[in-house]
């Protein structure tokens, strides 16, 4: 939400439903006063460890980095994975000032030397930033010696389900050009 968004957000609130502004700030304060970041994973919970790393029966294999907490939200919801996520809580920017540090890059590294994973997949963003942070991430990881053994992917990009090519932006096309695969039986 941007800076108008919310002001508008705000203003409706007060005009028109001041109880509805009163739970939103008690909600917000609660969040503050009660929300940590989950000692294995990094997203929020109330509790030390998420649900998710307490679920016994998810994939330790596989680790899975995303930039935010809503990022392991929508990959949830797709039930399509079921190993472990890390969450950077950001990407790298230079220009705004957010390096290494400020992702958490270190516990990452921590995490991605535990023993028994073999697979980190990087999903972070397609945008310059998060490009920059899978390549940060692949770098790191390579130069502590953790790549080979530990295999590095990264979420494929392409042409959406349902999509059709005239409506698709070209550097989509050109992308799922290159990341093309062999049919099966083929």
């Amino acid at each position: 939400m941007g800076p108008k968004t919310a002001q508008r957000v705000a203003l409706h609130l007060l005009q028109h439903d001041r109880g509805g502004a009163d739970q939103l700030g008690r909600a917000l304060l609660n969040a503050l006063e009660h929300l940590q970041h989950c000692r294995s994973c990094n997203t929020f919970t109330e509790t030390q460890t998420c649900g998710i790393c307490e679920d016994g029966q998810r994939d330790d294999s596989l680790l899975c980095v995303v930039e935010t907490p809503a990022d392991l939200l929508v990959l949830e919801q797709t039930r399509s994975f079921r190993g472990r996520y890390f969450v950077l809580m950001g990407r790298l920017s230079p220009l705004d000032g957010v390096g290494p540090a400020d992702i958490h890059l270190e516990r990452l590294i921590d995490r991605a030397s535990q023993p028994g994973l073999s697979e980190l997949i990087v999903a972070t963003n397609f945008t310059p930033e998060g490009e920059a942070t899978a390549h940060a991430i692949e770098s790191v990881l390579r130069a502590r010696g953790l790549i080979p053994p530990l295999r590095i992917s990264r979420l494929a990009r392409g042409v959406p389900v349902g999509g059709e090519l005239e409506y698709v932006d070209l550097g989509t096309i050109a992308q799922a050009v290159r990341d093309r695969r062999q049919l099966q039986g083929a």
